[in-house]
């Protein structure tokens, strides 16, 4: 299998941030880590060798990516807007970074991307592909929360507004980015299994719903727990399905 590492300094974040690439050949899915991964965390949980037989075949091509979570919504030292800028810089940084970079490395300059990741990882595969309908054209959301008003301790602001899917979404005027949206393919995946609570999968839905933009909520039942054996499971038969 293909393994690159890249690394380089952001200046939108002020900091470096590393990336692993996984394959050769195949559509780009861009993985977030859930609350406390880094660009490590996929291949440390067994991820990438669940799917390397999916990668091998040059189906998929497999980007991860480091967060900014300890620096934005999990920083309880923080002033909370302070929290919410920060996730504002590290969506500039996917959109106008990450994305270009995926691009030039599938050697296309429009080709679409896949936004994955579990947990809280869901919440930024979301959030990124309905800031950019544009560049993301596809979101596997795996137990996934859609409103994070929690972290700003009762604060609001424009920052926060726009990268809370929950609110954007619910306002979003008809035009362009509504149905660039329209054509997406959105997939939010919960179940009933061990330590999952599918409420704010149904909440989004709702949402997505009340705007006309298609989308599916694949319940997995019992196989829809929240851990990495149940998430394995659902992005194996993700990927052998969709692509």
């Amino acid at each position: 299998m293909n393994h690159e590492y890249h690394r380089w300094y952001s200046p939108r974040l002020g900091r470096d941030m590393g990336l692993h690439l996984y394959g050769h050949y195949g559509a780009p899915i861009l993985v977030f880590p859930t609350s406390g991964g880094d660009e490590n965390e996929y291949a440390g949980q067994g991820m990438i060798a669940a799917l390397a037989h999916h990668i091998d075949a040059g189906r998929v091509k497999f980007f991860c990516v480091n967060s900014m979570n300890n620096e934005s919504w999990y920083d309880k030292q923080a002033h909370p807007r302070h929290r919410s800028y920060v996730q504002a810089m590290y969506d500039a940084y996917i959109a106008f970074e990450v994305a270009p970079f995926i691009r030039h490395q599938c050697r296309s300059a429009d080709i679409g991307i896949t936004t994955s990741g579990a947990s809280f990882g869901g919440y930024h595969a979301a959030n990124t592909l309905f800031k950019h309908p544009e560049t993301f054209k596809r979101c596997l959301a795996l137990s996934g929360v859609y409103d994070i008003r929690r972290f700003m301790d009762g604060d609001y602001d424009d920052n926060f507004y726009f990268n809370n899917p929950v609110d954007y979404v619910a306002n979003l005027p008809d035009g362009y980015q509504l149905d660039r949206l329209r054509g997406c393919d959105i997939r939010l995946a919960t179940g009933t299994g061990p330590y999952e609570d599918s409420g704010p999968t149904y909440q989004f839905s709702d949402v997505l719903a009340r705007r006309g933009i298609h989308h599916t909520v694949d319940n997995w039942g019992p196989d829809g727990g929240h851990d990495w054996p149940y998430w394995k499971r659902q992005m194996n038969e993700y990927v052998a399905r969709l692509y």
